[in-house]
């Protein structure tokens, strides 16, 4: 029977190393291809990105509310909105016809703020906010674009 060595600290530190750095790079290389395909679904949406300071702005000049969409572009969830939802035709043409649409990043100071002021706790979310800033409804999200149609119809027929 043999024995066998102890591992020595050194051997144990490289182990312990190798594994924190396969982690972190293990992060944010998924991070990376997560966003990459996020910002093709918000390309291939057509619509156009808007700060909330721009689309509050035109939604005074226009008598249009405000779509704020609060997204993280590696966010899955996000993605399918964009993909299965914005990319439809039929909603474009709704959300342009009676919003202003604004994307707010979670990953930026106005992300942060945007949560704050609003009380997200997570996303995506999509709030319609009149033109001077003020909450009117936090939307339910849908994949389906029909029955998302319908909840703005609710929703533009309401302000009116």
């Amino acid at each position: 029977m043999s024995q066998q060595k102890p591992l020595s600290l050194s051997k144990i530190l490289s182990v312990v190393v190798l594994i924190i750095l396969l982690s972190v790079l293990g992060y944010y290389g998924n991070k990376t291809v997560q966003s990459y395909l996020g910002q093709q679904a918000i390309d291939k949406t057509g619509l156009e990105i808007r700060s909330l300071e721009q689309a509050l702005a035109l939604a005074k000049g226009s008598n249009k509310l405000v779509l704020a969409d609060m997204s993280a572009i590696w966010c899955p969830s996000c993605r399918k909105l964009d993909q299965q939802v914005f990319s439809d035709q039929q909603v474009k043409t709704r959300i342009n016809q009676h919003f202003v649409y604004a994307r707010i990043e979670y990953d930026s100071a106005a992300g942060q703020t945007f949560m704050q002021h609003y009380q997200v706790t997570g996303f995506p979310t999509l709030l319609v906010l009149n033109a001077d800033g003020e909450k009117l409804v936090q939307l339910p999200v849908s994949y389906q674009p029909l029955p998302f149609m319908a909840t703005l119809a609710k929703v533009v027929n309401a302000s009116l």
